[in-house]
């Protein structure tokens, strides 16, 4: 037995214990009432969910009825038995109750057609009565049979509690650990209304229940209190072939055999899968439509296509031996930013690396697509990104580019994962490792973290104002430490400071092994240090694009700077100033501008990436969307080529028009979907599990109690595992030998809330609702949560304290931690409430059970109509997730939106082209107008050139040509006016200054507030 088996197991017990729990199984004596003890298994009396006057949503947050939905295969008389089971909590006196015996009851039924029937309401009153010992509580069986307009036949059968609300002799008229089963019937499926058909899909659902989830075994269908989906760990070979060696150290020394193998396994594959008899085969055993398979040649077509791209990129590497250098390198690149942790490429890695090489040799005949990765999350897109980013900063380096950026990756959340910017910063040491090792010329690659004030200075100031980073404080440089550990060696060995003679931030080694020769690691967090260095790769938020029309030195990472300093270490020159006459960003620096040492058009990057695609929707995409066509539109102006887009993305839905809204550019995506839901070449679901999903919709309390229970039990289940492993090992099935690292692996829970309200709620509750045994230790990870402290969790998180009362036991999450926190201890989550966003609920819910078995307890806010739905189709939800996924909504061609966003674009025309070809500063209104009116820069032009970048070509377009034609010509206007009395061009703007965010789409309200 293994760590996974071990966990499966351990989760099946776990799971058990919370069951119980809700429950009540377990118990027979209370000192509290049951009503307010238990969340599962109970049923109000029907009479007292009528007075609450609620109607259906009364019936979901304290149900009296609990059953299921069938289809009967064939017509009338149906036969069926039913077999119900419950039992009843009595008051013996004040503050002792005691359980009755349970109750089970088969009644056998026969439906002669449509219509609405009891059944057994005296046999279950008799039951009853026998073990609460008098005539009290009553229940019947109620079936109701309606006919759908195709004739076909709904039965619903569930169990009601009819007793009364009020009884003089007992204090409790539920009903309790109440299931219902139906057996004896035949049946047909349910096809799922809230999905179209695909031939990718199976849209069959044998059953749905009422209240409650269905399992359905051998014919017999029986209510369960919660729902529970099984979702398999991923397998990244599917076929029968042997895999190839995809070994780092193999690829290394001799790639082309298992790259030609791979290619080789990938056709005979898609031959098998999507050839024309396979798929003739399939529509006949799936009976598809003809829009199914129409559907399915189409996917077939793009598998072929994928195909070409394999194997045009494996005979990249043959007829280029610079790029097969290259490759070969990254691949020693990889194995030291891996450490040990992995020792080869998924699959799907190398296929996307291969089927992308094109656009680094050939970058023009890839620029108009954007490639999307599309994978499980947890796959390992970031490493598939730098397998690329590596490779093409060292095809760089050695054909000429000896510095600037290769790669500008942008996150849409405000706060980046520091996990990913570590794994930047590891592959690129590794990257330069290789570079010194191979004496290639140029500068040293590097990383720059790119998120401004906040979590890292924009400036060091030699004079800062108050609350502004000071370089004269000796604790200034540790506030903004960003890496865990040295890229290097991988300890963690890290030490921050600052050094005054080059004006640097730096992150340092203080491993006298490191192989890092230097004192600073080339890792930049200050945004002016990024200009001045132009880091090979830059990972920042989506925010920092708006600085382009605020900062000239923004013009880096468009384009080529405008010289180099001859001071040492000072770095890239840019727009001149009254302080910095010769455009250094040193402070105080007087020394004589320098040339560059590459042609301009080698600056600017190769490649822009956007991490989770889906989120740039709504404003936030209307408003990226434009300033994506400008960060485009100035880098083919600086250096005649734009970048290639890459993205990846939770969902497909709608993708192609996203974008061309974001980049227009047209959507390519890797890989192609395989021919089901549940495999492809690239990767099938195993039985092994992988995470396992637990619908729950609390019954007569509130979801709060149902949650602080939930971590209450899960957290009593563990610390049992540390004061009796033998016991709970032996309860759970597995070896004593695990119970160590089963208490790491589960011992830390995450609530995971959809609003900063619950989570605060939860985080009051965690402090006194949770009682236990020993400390219970919690942390938050939230948009509010400070950076430094963000960075001190995850540390936590991955080397957690020796003694388990030390360590972390509960973390309340936000969006924040759904994407990128890839932590492998973390595999237990509550979620409190079916996140917003189908995409949310995939992306939160994937950040357990990456490495080993996971569960997530769902906590459906029943009364919500959404949460009910969903609650219905749980199974096709969990196991059908992405075609849930909502479309984007986006567009370029939004009017409110430019009148926020066209100030930064013609501000950031002026800072990054025409400044520098006037060859002096344009800060004035006064230079400015000067320089206009001596090049002949007139309001024509502009406003050709930013209609053109915004793509406003089309008829449709009319009305938004107009508006930037009025903008401009007013901006004209102020700038031409000898009257006029403002000094800086942003205060000639007709609709205001330029956005300082993207995020800046609302219009600033001021609070005021008043202490009392």
């Amino acid at each position: 037995m293994d760590i996974h088996i071990a966990g499966a197991r351990f989760l099946d017990w776990l799971d058990r214990q919370i069951l119980v729990a809700g429950r009540g199984d377990d118990l027979t004596e209370l000192d509290v009432e049951p009503s307010g003890r238990f969340w599962l298994g109970r049923l109000a009396p029907e009479a007292a969910v009528i007075n609450l006057g609620l109607g259906d949503r009364g019936e979901r947050l304290d149900p009296c009825a609990v059953g299921l939905v069938v289809r009967p295969k064939g017509p009338a008389p149906w036969k069926m038995s039913v077999r119900v089971r419950c039992c009843a909590w009595l008051r013996e006196r004040a503050g002792e109750w005691k359980k009755s015996a349970p109750i089970a009851v088969s009644i056998d039924l026969v439906l002669t057609g449509p219509g609405e029937q009891t059944h057994g309401a005296s046999k279950l009153a008799d039951a009853l009565a026998d073990v609460v010992g008098q005539p009290a509580l009553s229940a019947e069986v109620r079936t109701e049979a309606l006919t759908n307009p195709d004739g076909t036949i709904d039965l619903t059968v569930t169990l009601v509690n009819t007793s009364p609300d009020d009884h003089p002799q007992l204090r409790d008229t539920n009903l309790y650990e109440c299931s219902l089963e139906l057996l004896g019937l035949e049946t047909r499926p349910f096809l799922l209304e809230a999905l179209p058909d695909s031939f990718r899909y199976d849209r069959r659902v044998d059953a749905y229940g009422v209240n409650c989830g269905v399992v359905v075994d051998d014919a017999v269908f029986a209510t369960a209190d919660t729902t529970v989906v099984n979702r398999g760990r991923p397998s990244y070979w599917n076929t029968a072939d042997e895999a190839p060696d995809l070994g780092f150290e193999h690829l290394a020394k001799d790639p082309l055999g298992s790259l030609d193998a791979l290619v080789q396994g990938h056709a005979r594959w898609g031959d098998a899968t999507w050839g024309t008899d396979a798929l003739a085969r399939r529509a006949k055993r799936d009976l598809w439509s003809t829009a199914m398979a129409v559907e399915a040649k189409s996917a077939a077509a793009e598998f072929g296509v994928e195909q070409a791209r394999l194997a045009e990129g494996v005979e990249l590497l043959r007829a280029e031996p610079t790029l097969l250098r290259a490759f070969q390198l990254m691949n020693e690149a990889i194995a030291h930013s891996s450490h040990g942790k992995y020792e080869s490429w998924r699959p799907f890695q190398i296929g996307f690396l291969l089927a992308n090489l094109k656009c680094i040799v050939s970058p023009a005949s890839e620029n108009e697509v954007a490639d999307i990765v599309w994978f499980a999350t947890g796959g390992g897109k970031t490493e598939t990104y730098l397998g690329l980013l590596v490779t093409a900063s060292l095809y760089d380096r050695m054909t000429g580019k000896l510095g600037g950026l290769t790669a500008w990756s942008r996150f849409p959340l405000r706060m980046l994962s520091l996990q990913q910017t570590q794994r930047f910063a590891n592959a690129m040491a590794g990257a330069e490792l290789m570079r010194r090792r191979e004496a290639i010329p140029g500068d040293p690659f590097s990383v720059g973290f790119l998120v401004g004030q906040g979590a890292t200075p924009n400036r060091l100031k030699e004079n800062p104002n108050q609350w502004e980073p000071d370089p004269d404080d000796a604790e200034m440089p540790a506030r903004f430490q960003v890496l865990t550990s040295c890229p290097f060696c991988h300890e963690p060995s890290i030490e921050m400071g600052f050094d005054r003679r080059q004006w640097r931030l730096e992150h340092r080694c203080n491993n006298d092994a490191c192989p890092w020769p230097e004192t600073a690691l080339p890792f930049l967090i200050v945004d002016e240090e990024i200009y001045r260095f132009l880091p090979t790769v830059i990972v920042g938020t989506l925010d920092k694009a708006a600085s382009i029309s605020l900062q000239a030195a923004m013009r880096g990472l468009v384009g080529p700077p405008l010289g180099k300093c001859t001071g040492p270490g000072h770095g890239y020159l840019y727009a001149p100033r009254r302080s910095r006459p010769h455009g250094c960003l040193v402070p105080g620096c007087r020394a004589k501008p320098g040339p560059l040492e590459q042609p301009p058009e080698r600056f600017g990057p190769s490649f822009r990436l956007q991490d989770e695609l889906h989120l740039l929707k709504d404003s936030l995409g209307a408003v990226d969307a434009h300033y994506e066509a400008l960060l485009d539109h100035l880098q083919r102006e600086l250096t005649g080529a734009k970048p290639k887009i890459l993205a990846s993305s939770a969902t497909l839905t709608g993708y192609e028009k996203q974008v061309d809204v974001l980049y227009q550019r047209e959507g390519r995506v890797f890989p192609v979907p395989g021919p089901s839901s549940k495999e492809g070449f690239w990767t099938t679901e195993t039985a092994a599990l992988a995470r396992r999903f637990v619908a729950v919709a609390p019954r007569g309390v509130t979801l709060e109690y149902a949650v602080d229970r939930t971590i209450t039990e899960l957290q009593r289940a563990v610390r049992s595992l540390r004061d009796d492993p033998s016991g709970v090992c032996k309860a759970a099935g597995v070896p004593d030998s695990f119970a160590s690292e089963l208490l790491s692996l589960y011992g830390t829970n995450v609530v995971y809330g959809n609003t900063l309200r619950d989570l605060d709620a939860t985080t009051r509750s965690l402090e006194t609702q949770v009682p236990v045994d020993g400390r219970l230790n919690t942390a938050s990870l939230t948009g509010r949560t400070e950076f430094d402290e963000v960075r001190q969790v995850l540390d936590r998180l991955d080397h957690p304290e020796a003694e388990f009362d030390d360590r972390i036991h509960v973390i309340a999450a936000s969006s924040m931690m759904s994407h990128g926190v890839d932590v492998d201890r973390l595999n237990a989550m509550v979620v409190l409430g079916l996140p917003l966003t189908t995409a949310e609920f995939i992306q939160a819910t994937a950040r357990v059970g990456r490495r080993y078995p996971g569960i997530v307890y769902v906590m459906h806010k029943i009364a919500r109509e959404r949460d009910a739905s969903v609650h219905r189709a749980f199974e096709s939800f969990v196991s059908q997730g992405d075609r849930f996924v909502e479309a984007v909504p986006v567009t370029r061609h939004s009017r409110k939106v430019l009148e926020r966003t066209i100030a930064g674009m013609q501000l950031a025309r002026n800072l990054a082209l025409h400044e520098p070809s006037s060859g002096r500063s344009l800060a004035v209104v006064r230079a400015l107008r000067s320089y206009f009116q001596d090049q002949g820069i007139t309001p024509d032009s502009e406003t050709k050139a930013l209609v053109e970048a915004l793509g406003l070509g089309d008829p449709l377009d009319e009305k938004m040509r107009e508006d930037v034609e009025r903008w401009v010509d007013q901006f004209f206007r102020n700038l031409m006016d000898p009257a006029g009395t403002v000094t800086f061009p942003s205060d000639l703007c007709p609709l205001g200054p330029p956005m300082i965010s993207l995020r800046d789409v609302e219009e600033q309200v001021p609070i005021l507030g008043r202490l009392r």
